[in-house]
């Protein structure tokens, strides 16, 4: 039972992160269609900026706000001034989705080498709420727990803020289709900015989150972006909800293999990734 537990409740943990950084991906792929390889580099600035403000003394739980704004207008910037213009300029959406993501691995690359310029390559953590709870005999860190029930916070909140809001009605609009929304009254460009930007604070709160519990490195980023991917295609492409449950179904499957073997972890969600597109490429709560 106890092995159950470290095993089911440690990929839970684990998995409320992946939530959170998959439904920022799935507001930049699955509504402004633009696959950012460079999602994960939001993330470990997010993690790299809350690592330097503990170091001054700032909370790290008070740090999340902090990053999740500046990231947010770094998201909101970027998606106005690239890929807008990308956009723009794009005869069909299939030409826009490749020209985007070329310009997201440019974003990858530029991101990456300014935050080896800044903090280099060795990895770097602090300790914060170090004590362990006891769960059925199983032991879990706190700083895990409350970084999971963080997670899942934000995620609720953003969920209900597309449900129950008019922004988050134009942005299900444009999910669906951009171009009725628009003659309908939408601002897309305002709207599809404004969801790379909420992608991109999601991004920057969950490496904060990672920064409570893990080492961080600047070179961590591109891995979050495939756990992201695959996350995203499990749970849906533009589906929230599907994203959000996928978190956890990941993080359980990459815990189970991480007892075996750890080494397989990552391997694991590219094999899931692969029968994903050949057996359900819609995903769980795909249309």
């Amino acid at each position: 039972m106890e092995l159950f537990l470290n095993i089911v409740l440690g990929g839970l943990l684990i998995g409320g992160i992946y939530s959170l950084v998959s439904m920022g991906l799935t507001l930049q792929y699955g509504v402004a269609r633009v696959l950012n390889i460079a999602h994960g580099e939001f993330l470990m600035f997010g993690s790299f900026i809350t690592f330097w403000l503990q170091q001054h003394r700032v909370d790290p739980l008070v740090t999340v706000l902090i990053v999740g704004l500046l990231l947010f207008i770094a998201g909101f910037i970027f998606y106005r001034t690239i890929f807008t213009s990308i956009r723009l300029r794009s005869p069909n959406p299939g030409v826009f989705e490749s020209n985007s993501l070329l310009a997201a691995f440019g974003l990858y690359f530029i991101v990456q080498n300014i935050a080896v310029l800044i903090w280099g390559t060795t990895p770097r953590s602090y300790s914060y709420l170090a004590g362990s709870v006891s769960i059925g005999g199983a032991l879990f860190n706190e700083n895990r727990l409350v970084a999971t029930a963080f997670a899942v916070a934000v995620g609720t909140a953003f969920y209900l803020f597309l449900a129950r809001t008019r922004t988050g009605k134009a942005i299900r609009a444009a999910a669906q289709d951009a171009t009725t929304a628009g003659l309908m009254g939408v601002n897309i460009n305002y709207t599809l900015a404004l969801c790379f930007g909420f992608g991109a604070a999601m991004a920057g709160i969950a490496g904060s989150l990672i920064s409570i519990c893990y080492p961080i490195f600047t070179t961590m980023g591109l891995q979050q972006t495939v756990i992201a991917i695959v996350v995203v295609t499990l749970g849906g492409l533009g589906s929230i909800p599907g994203s959000f449950i996928g978190g956890f179904i990941l993080g359980v499957i990459g815990s189970a293999v991480t007892y075996w073997d750890a080494g397989l972890a990552v391997a694991s969600y590219y094999i899931i990734f692969i029968l994903l597109l050949l057996l359900r490429p819609k995903g769980i709560m795909g249309k």
